[in-house]
């Protein structure tokens, strides 16, 4: 290995691993403040050397962070590619302008340790408020956030150290999995083994998504065998060779599909791809995302829309407010049927550019 490669700096969950403390007492450490919190000289000692030998200096540079207001905002995104998250990124990016400041856009691709180490950087660049959108561990966020005073909520998934804004995913499953099934009238009813669910993982959203789906067809329907779910992440990839590997196995594809995401979505699209559109002529899909583009599918596709003014808008209200028990509040989405585009946050973006 070239020699003029520098070794990657150390970050404060990495100094956390090696010295056996939570990421707050290696922060109050490294921002000079473990006095006062009454740590052991000799973990700060330990801290201090850890800190020196793997290079760490992003927090060293701001110590002084929270002494002023820099004007900036931070949105961290676990990803920028679908509808949704641009959309969160428009709606509050507009929210930050309306109120003077300046919005910070990252993502941290839904890696837990990338997570830690944006917030770092972010607080280095002395950000106001952070918004945490969709994160993988949104309390070790937190543990960045805390120490250095910055304050921060949670929106999309929940944690249990601050304040979190979320759609109500049970809800909305529950009213997407309803419509699926009351697409299909008394004369030809849907079987509970002609209705599948694929995408999702085990995070909050998923797991209270995959709840009322079972819930709903054990309601609705009588049944739920146990291979209705089939939980392919959030990669079309997956979700691809989940309905080739159905597909291979019954011939066909079930006559109803509960769809976990956009991208899950893509997945479905691609398998379709080359194959006749007369496989597909009477299936009735149910996608928990909003996409204009899924109205006008050659078959049916009912979508879930989540209200991304509200979170972002109850978000804000939130976080200005003095600091509470952390609690989740839930944000009812909208179900939005068959052949119908509806305007949303990114329309503001684009009829401004016309003007």
């Amino acid at each position: 290995m070239d020699q003029q490669v520098k070794k990657k700096k150390a970050t404060i969950y990495d100094l956390s691993v090696l010295s056996g403390s939570s990421p707050s007492t290696v922060s109050a450490v490294l921002n000079g403040t473990w006095r006062k919190r009454r740590i052991k000289e000799s973990t700060a000692q330990t801290i201090l050397g850890l800190a020196e030998l793997h290079q760490y200096t992003t927090n060293l540079q701001a110590r002084g962070l929270r002494r002023s207001r820099s004007g900036l905002v931070g949105l961290m995104l676990p990803v920028h590619d679908n509808r949704y998250f641009s959309s969160m990124a428009q709606t509050f990016e507009g929210h930050v302008r309306s109120r003077g400041q300046c919005p910070v856009v990252v993502s941290a691709s839904r890696d837990p340790e990338e997570e830690r180490r944006t917030a770092e950087t972010l607080i280095s660049y002395s950000i106001d408020q952070l918004f945490i959108v969709g994160a993988t561990d949104p309390d070790g966020v937190h543990e960045v956030c805390e120490p250095a005073g910055l304050r921060h909520i949670n929106i999309d998934l929940p944690g249990a150290k601050a304040h979190s804004v979320i759609s109500d995913n049970y809800e909305g499953a529950r009213m997407l999995t309803e419509a699926i099934i009351r697409r299909f009238g008394n004369d030809d009813p849907l079987r509970p083994d002609e209705l599948f669910l694929f995408g999702g993982r085990n995070d909050h959203a998923s797991r209270e998504r995959i709840a009322a789906f079972h819930a709903t067809k054990k309601a609705l329907l009588g049944a739920d065998p146990d291979d209705g779910v089939q939980s392919s992440g959030y990669s079309p990839d997956i979700t691809l060779r989940a309905f080739e590997a159905l597909y291979q196995r019954d011939g066909k594809l079930p006559r109803a599909l509960f769809i976990n995401s956009s991208i899950n979505m893509e997945g479905l699209l691609r398998f379709m791809a080359g194959r006749p559109a007369e496989m597909f002529s009477e299936l009735v899909v149910g996608c928990y995302d909003y996409d204009p583009f899924g109205s006008f599918l050659p078959f049916q596709v009912i979508m879930v829309r989540q209200n991304v003014e509200a979170m972002i808008t109850k978000a804000f209200e939130l976080i200005d407010e003095p600091a509470t028990t952390p609690q989740t509040f839930l944000i009812t989405p909208e179900l939005i049927q068959p052949r119908s585009a509806l305007k949303g946050p990114l329309d503001t973006l684009k009829d401004m550019t016309l003007v």
